[in-house]
Formats: C-alpha cells, structure tokens, sequence
C-alpha cells in the first residue's frame, strides 16, 4: 500500500509542480523528472502509478495542440505498435516488486537520457533507414517503458534526428508520450499493479502538473531555456548516478 501521510501527499505535490514546471520551460520532461524525484523517495512502481493520469493529461495536451497529427501517425504508426508491445512486455520487470532492480534499471536510464542529450551531437536519419529502424526504436523505448517508467529512451533522439519541423517534433513527441502512457498503464493493469489510491493521488497530481507548466511558461521568457535545460540535465544525470549504484550501497 503507498502511504498517504501528509509529508507523502506534500512530497507528490512538490514533485509534479517542479516536473510541470520543467515541461513548461523546456516543452518536455514531466515524466522523466517525476520518475527520478519519486523514484528516489518510493518504489518506481509506486512512482509510475502516480505517474499515468498526468503524463496523460499533459501530453494529450500537446499533441493536441500541432495541426498534423494524421500524417504524424501514418508515419509513426510502426514506431507508436511497437513502443505498445514493448511497453506490456517490459512492465512485468516493474510490477515484479524487485525494487533493486528497478531502481537500477530507473537510474541507468535516466544516466543514458541526460548524458546523450549533454554531450552528443546530432544526427540524422535517412527515409530508408527510416522504414525499419523506427519499429526497432519503439521496441527498445518500450521495454525501457515497461521496465522503468521512463519514456523518453531512446524515443526522444530518435524523433529528433527525424529531421521534423520544431512544431512535428512538438507533436511527435506528444505522440509517443502519450502511447507510452497509455501502454504503461495497460501493462501495470494486466499485472494487477494499480492500487485504487495511486490512481486517485495521480488524478490530484494533474492539479500541481499544469500549475507547474503554466509557472514553466512564466519563467521561460524570463531566463535562458537552453541554460534551464542544461542545470536541468546535470541534476538529471547526477540523480540517475545515484539510483543506479544505490542497489549496491
């Protein structure tokens, strides 16, 4: 059972509201930071369950918000089935209780994510390789996904490198965010791991997630998003550090 004390309930609040407010500045991240803070304080079992009904609301959100959303899923549609079984396959690691291993597969993941997105140089895929490799990337995110809770490898560099107008990335990765959510939530339910109290603490995060975004938006015209982002992905990189040798302590 997760405890719903209130330091818990103060620690979820704080937590959605920092994971809003870097997706507002920087247009994504929400999951990614709620599933390293919470997966330091609980289960990343726990954590992903909390996760569902936000990560929902507030990628629904922006995919919704680009003009292409038909031509994004008749061109992503391999990418987006693939990250669905990936995702129902891979969540039996996590809805199997062995905390150690989860919490080292969360923080290995995280380590990957921010170290790529810090110190790696762009590339570029070509339509050829295109064609076979996205339903191989949505393999690898989803059982990343299912194991872990984390969406966004190796997804995010992948879309990225798909040479997409900034507003189809936008999209594109509202797109797989969403699937992975719903996916996640899938596979967490077919394991019999939602608990009744998580998926109503998870409703109530939506509250502080968008109060986040909208102070994001605030703080974006007032600092500088790439330095935002670069901090950002350090404390990233170092908590992921941290989870992943935490195991062996």
């Amino acid at each position: 059972m997760f405890d719903v004390s209130i330091p818990s309930l103060a620690a979820v609040t704080a937590t959605f509201f920092a994971a809003g407010l870097v997706k507002g500045v920087t247009g994504m991240g929400l999951p990614t930071v709620a599933m390293g803070v919470l997966g330091a304080l609980m289960s990343p079992l726990a954590a992903a369950g909390l996760l569902v009904v936000p990560s929902f609301v507030t990628n629904v959100w922006q995919l919704l918000a680009g003009p292409n959303i038909g031509s994004l899923l008749r061109r992503l549609w391999p990418m987006m089935l693939a990250i669905v079984a990936g995702t129902v396959l891979g969540s039996a690691w996590i809805a199997s209780g062995d905390t150690g291993l989860t919490t080292t597969m969360l923080g290995i993941a995280l380590v990957i994510y921010s170290g790529y997105t810090l110190f790696a140089r762009q590339f570029s895929i070509t339509q050829h390789v295109e064609s076979w490799l996205s339903p191989v990337i949505g393999a690898i995110t989803g059982v990343v996904t299912g194991g872990t809770g984390v969406f966004v490898v190796p997804a995010v560099p992948y879309l990225q490198a798909l040479g997409l107008s900034r507003d189809d990335l936008v999209q594109a990765l509202g797109l797989s965010f969403t699937v992975s959510t719903i996916a996640l939530a899938v596979g967490l339910g077919l394991h019999g791991s939602f608990q009744s109290e998580r998926l109503v603490l998870s409703a109530l995060a939506v509250v502080p997630a968008l109060g986040g975004m909208w102070a994001g938006q605030l703080v974006r015209n007032r600092i500088s998003p790439s330095a935002f982002r670069r901090g950002f992905l350090i404390g990233l990189l170092l908590l992921g550090c941290e989870m992943a040798i935490r195991p062996i302590l």
